[in-house]
C-alpha cells in the first residue's frame, strides 16, 4: 500500500482493521513543517531581494499577522506600492501554490495585491522570482455552490501561461532585471524584460 503517512496518537486506533479503514491522505506533520519552512524562506528571500533592489520601504507584515492577506508591503512612492503574497517552492519543474480564501478575498478588493512566486535555493536565497496572473487566479479558485459550504483553501497548479518572469504590479516593476535570475523555471522560457 503506497499511502502517505498520517500521524495518529497510539490510543486513536484500536486494531489493524480500523487502521486499514483510514482513507489515504496527503498530509503529515513533517510535510507541513517543511512547507512552512519553505514559505518563510521565500518571504525572507524576497524581502532581502527587494531591499537589495533599492525599494525604500519594505515591511514583512506576515511576521506580525496573517490578517493582512499578503506577506510583504513594498513602496517606492505613494503611487508605487505593492502588497505581495509570497508563494515559495524548491521545485523548479512546476509551480503548485496553496491560496487561502482570505488571501483571495484581499486580492479581489486590493489593487496593490500581487502574487510573487519565489523559487528558493538550497542556500535560502531566491533563485527565481515571477508574478502570477490575478486574472488566472480568479478563474482557477473553486466556486461556492451553496450557502451552507464554502472553500477555505485551494491547491492550484499554475500553468506557465499564468506566470510572468520578474516581479511587477500593474503600476511598477519592483525588481531590476539584473537582480532576477534568467534560468527558465516552471515551464517558462526566457523572455523580454517586463516594462519599466
Amino acid at each position: 500500500m503506497n499511502r502517505p503517512i498520517v500521524e495518529i496518537g497510539d490510543g486513536e486506533l484500536s486494531d489493524m482493521q480500523t487502521a486499514s479503514a483510514v482513507p489515504p491522505v496527503q498530509w503529515s506533520r513533517a510535510a507541513e513543517d517543511a512547507r512552512r519552512a519553505i514559505g518563510a524562506a521565500g518571504e525572507d528571500a524576497l524581502v532581502r531581494l527587494l531591499r537589495r533592489g533599492g525599494v525604500p520601504e519594505v515591511r514583512h507584515v506576515a511576521a506580525e499577522s496573517d490578517a493582512y492577506g499578503y506577506d510583504v508591503e513594498a513602496a517606492r512612492s505613494l503611487t508605487e506600492r505593492a502588497h505581495l503574497e509570497v508563494k515559495a517552492t524548491t521545485d523548479p519543474t512546476r509551480l503548485v501554490i496553496h491560496l487561502s480564501r482570505h488571501e483571495y478575498e484581499v486580492m479581489t478588493t486590493d489593487l496593490e495585491w500581487c502574487l510573487a512566486a519565489v523559487l528558493v535555493g538550497a542556500d535560502g536565497n531566491a533563485v527565481n522570482v515571477a508574478t502570477v496572473s490575478r486574472r488566472w487566479l480568479h478563474s482557477a479558485v473553486p466556486v461556492d455552490k451553496a450557502k451552507e459550504g464554502s472553500w477555505e483553501s485551494a491547491r492550484l497548479k499554475v500553468p506557465a501561461s499564468a506566470i510572468t518572469p520578474g516581479l511587477a504590479t500593474g503600476v511598477w516593476r519592483l525588481l531590476p532585471d539584473a537582480l532576477i535570475p534568467s534560468k527558465p523555471v516552471w515551464g517558462l522560457q526566457p523572455s523580454a524584460p517586463l516594462p519599466a
